[in-house]
Parts: C-alpha cells; structure tokens; sequence
C-alpha cells in the first residue's frame, strides 16, 4: 500500500504525464513492481497509461478529490450548524445551489430537535420550504421561471403555494428572512437566510425548522441565524 502511495505522488508531481521508468527511479522502486503497480492502479482506475506511454491519474482519483472537498466542507461547515441548533433549540440546516438544482449539504439535529419528516426530497420541494425559497429568490426572474418550469409546484398541505404567480410574487419579497408557515410538513415551520461567498453573491442558505409555535421566537433571533450565515461563509472562503 505504501509503495503504491508513493507511486501515485509521483504520477501526479507530472500533470503532462511520465513513463514507468521515470516514475520508478522517482519511486525508488523496482521497474518490475513499478509496471505491476501501474497496471494494478490502472485496473482500479486510479492511472491511465496514455497512448504516447506515459502515466497520468486515472477518473477515480478526481472523484475521489470531489469526495474530499465535500467532506472538508461538511467538517467545517457541521460545528456551525450544531452551534446555531444548541443555541436556538432547533434542527439546523445548510443548502446549496448546485448544477442549477438545490441541494441540502448537511443537517445538525438531536432527540430534542429533530428534522422535519423528508418525505419530499428538498431538490423537489423548493416552493414548499423556507431553504428552497431563499435560494430561489436570489435568482433572476427568468431563472426562477426555467426552475419552476422543471419542477411541478406539488401540493404538500393545506398552506402549499401551488400557483407560479403566486410564488413569483413571494419570492419578490424584500424581506431578507424566508419562512415556510407548514407549507412542507403540517405542524412544522421553517425560516431561512441567505449564504453569501467572499464577494456578496449568494451561493446558498442557512435554515432552521421547529414548531409552528416557536417561530415567532425564531424569527425575533434572525439575527443569530445571521451571524452564523457569516460564520459559514468565512468557512467556504477557507475551504475553496
């Protein structure tokens, strides 16, 4: 395994790519187990041997790099979230828009605070949640629009808004705070706030979910889910 490390550092000390007989001496390994190596890697996808004969990283290295921002992202992202969740007595939550659809990146919640029942997947419930609107309104008109094309309004409660016009109109709203009076679950409410990166532009969301009681009292803290957007954001300036 450690050898295997070794040669793989190798091939990526050259992004245009190196011979096995260079990345062997690089190695210090053997050329015979240099080739062995490459073709096991290669079987796994963690190398290519390129048509001129040199080796480069394979697909699943680039994955696995994907893996890892991600999980950067959550290790510094999760403390926050549990920070605001012990501080409010809510479940927390942290979303982002991603390959134009909205994501929930991680959840902070407890015996005491649970999540709301996901029974709709957040992707396909932007219009019901307090999350999804805060992302959606930070879109132009026209982008709204293509969203929504692409995502029936479905009628989760009694409180869904299910008319286009109607939520065009909501998400209009200058208000900086969005909230969900049970629109996704009855007995549930949800209040978010924007996520902005370095510059100001808004790259996700800050949420929280609790009783249809409390939120009065949520919304009378926004200033807390505030300072804790601000905490994030200096954590995604640190972790791109």
């Amino acid at each position: 395994m450690q050898r295997a490390l070794h040669l793989m550092e190798a091939v990526a000390s050259h992004p245009n790519g190196a011979p096995a007989k260079q990345l062997a001496r690089e190695a210090r390994l053997p050329l015979a187990t240099t080739y062995h190596l490459l073709r096991t890697l290669a079987h796994e996808g963690y190398a290519t041997r390129l048509s001129d004969g040199v080796w480069v990283l394979g697909d699943r290295v680039q994955s696995l790099h994907g893996q890892s921002k991600t999980q950067q992202l959550l290790a510094r992202v999760r403390p926050t979230l549990i920070a605001l969740r012990d501080e409010l007595g809510v479940a927390s939550y942290f979303g982002m828009h991603e390959d134009d659809e909205i994501r929930i990146v991680d959840i902070a919640d407890g015996p005491r605070t649970p999540r709301v029942d996901l029974w709709v997947g957040f992707d396909e419930a932007a219009h019901a949640t307090a999350i999804g609107k805060c992302m959606l309104r930070q879109l132009d008109q026209d982008s709204q629009r293509d969203y929504l094309a692409r995502h029936p309004l479905v009628d989760l409660t009694p409180h869904t808004i299910t008319d286009p016009q109607a939520l065009m109109r909501a998400l209009a709203d200058p208000n900086g705070l969005s909230l969900d009076h049970e629109e996704y679950a009855i007995g549930t409410s949800c209040a978010a706030v924007p996520v902005t990166d370095a510059t100001g532009s808004v790259v996700g969301a800050l949420a929280i979910s609790c009783r249809s009681s409390k939120l009065p009292k949520i919304e009378a803290s926004v200033h807390r889910m505030q300072a804790t957007a601000a905490r994030i954001q200096r954590t995604l300036t640190l972790t791109t």
